[in-house]
């Protein structure tokens, strides 16, 4: 390996690995969510899914357009560019506290949808528990993912890394103190979990606001000065960019919450097996999701810089170091699903027994998309690092909708394939998108560094 692609390799690793720590302490307070469900029984297991599956689908729309403050402020940041930087992140700051808005009343309101589309009256009973109090973390939630956004896209990913690691830790002592009633904590179920989800997420934001202030790395970004006053100029910038970004998370978490739905019309322990198995790809995911952020981050600096050869070698490293990630995941999947259900739930309590036999089957059908799953995603952040969500969004439509959510009801009902059908629809779906999304990197490295021709007025005569 030459000199150059080692420095770039050790580079992309440098900003990748804090922020996949960062996003398996996301995933740690989900799996604890999830854990504290099998605790209060197979009933609240179900409901509580299905309530952290429609959370999921919201929040990540908005996540998906607050990535626009990091893809942008990495552009910014390579052209040396520290006023356009502050006021970027200003604006990600109003947008988030936009997006919890609207978000938090549209999960408030959820209830009669969620019947509509046939799931039971018990189940939805439940995910309205457990989202009435959920929606008080989207404030901070979006906040810190703006910041975050920020930090990390100058280089600094470290506080992220700590802050979410020490969230996590906090959010599971404080379900664990509620699940068991200690120091006189009422045991208040999926409300409690959702809760305790809250507190941590808003303290976090506060943590990295008070680290950004006072740590001296930040003081050639004036974050303070003017915040109260929004730039519109700026927000429709992030809006023309983050809207396709965030149509594209919720395309991709569409069919997520569609294969959620399709389990649910299968029956509880479906969606049970379901939530069991979607929680694990969900934490294998969060490797090739930092190498993602951290590929659209170094492809921002080098395309603001104007090195788009850089750009270019960054993107594909990216994609094959998240490729070679995701080929260990698929064969613990293959391996070893028993240990990896067993995280979850106690596989000998009879109670669990169907759930955990219908989730080891799932982890199967995984073990087979897992290269795909973290092909696409990284292809998908090398596109954005461009400037570009449009691509995105496009590729994801035709993929997610046009064929794997299709592919996922025909295999499952039509054919009567039930759950594994499910999971295999989803697998056809995320090959289409590993394949789209890299040819569509391709295309565009291959469009901006071909030569442009010289206007016939400026040729020598």
């Amino acid at each position: 390996m030459s000199n150059i692609l080692r420095s770039e390799l050790g580079a992309l690793v440098r900003l990748a690995t804090p922020l996949i720590a960062a996003q398996l302490a996301h995933v740690l307070m989900v799996f604890t969510d999830t854990l504290m469900m099998g605790k209060l029984g197979p009933a609240e297991l179900a409901a509580g899914g299905l309530g952290a599956a429609s959370y999921s689908f919201v929040s990540i729309f908005c996540v998906g357009v607050l990535a626009a403050v990091g893809n942008l402020v990495a552009i910014r940041h390579g052209a040396d560019d520290p006023g356009g930087v502050s006021r970027l992140t200003q604006s990600g700051l109003w947008l988030a506290a936009g997006l919890a808005l609207g978000a938090g009343l549209l999960l408030w309101n959820l209830g009669p949808l969620l019947l509509r589309f046939g799931q039971a009256a018990h189940n939805v009973s439940g995910a309205e528990e457990f989202l009435s109090t959920l929606v008080f973390a989207l404030p901070g939630y979006l906040a810190f993912m703006a910041l975050r956004g920020f930090t990390a896209a100058i280089g600094r990913p470290g506080p992220v890394m700590a802050i979410s690691i020490g969230g996590a830790l906090a959010n599971f002592a404080l379900n664990w103190a509620l699940i068991h009633g200690w120091f006189g904590l009422p045991p208040l179920g999926l409300a409690g979990i959702g809760l305790v989800t809250a507190l941590v997420s808003n303290v976090m934001a506060l943590l990295l606001a008070w680290h950004l202030a006072r740590h001296p790395a930040y003081a050639g970004y004036a974050l303070r000065q003017g915040l109260l006053q929004p730039r519109l100029d700026d927000l429709r910038e992030l809006l023309r960019l983050g809207l396709p970004i965030g149509g594209t998370y919720a395309v991709e978490s569409g069919l997520f919450a569609f294969a959620a739905l399709c389990m649910g019309a299968l029956g509880s322990q479906a969606l049970g097996a379901h939530q069991v198995a979607i929680m694990s790809v969900y934490a294998a995911f969060m490797v090739p999701v930092g190498i993602s952020y951290a590929t659209t981050f170094r492809i921002g600096q080098h395309y603001g810089a104007g090195r788009l050869v850089e750009a270019r070698r960054a993107g594909r490293l990216g994609i094959g170091l998240g490729a070679l990630c995701m080929l260990a995941f698929a064969l613990l999947f293959w391996l070893a699903p028993q240990w990896v259900v067993g995280m979850f739930l106690d596989r000998h309590d009879p109670a669990f027994a169907e759930i955990v036999a219908l989730a080891i089957s799932l982890l199967a059908v995984a073990a087979w998309f897992e290269l795909f799953d973290g092909i696409q995603t990284i292809a998908m952040g090398a596109i954005r690092g461009l400037k570009d969500g449009k691509t995105t969004l496009l590729v994801g439509l035709a993929c997610y909708w046009g064929i794997g959510a299709p592919l996922a009801w025909a295999l499952a009902f039509t054919l009567g394939w039930g759950a594994q059908g499910v999971w295999w629809g989803l697998a056809g779906g995320l090959a289409c998108a590993a394949i789209g999304l890299t040819l569509g990197f391709e295309w565009k490295m291959a469009r901006l560094l071909r030569p442009q021709p010289v206007p016939a007025a400026a040729c020598p005569s």
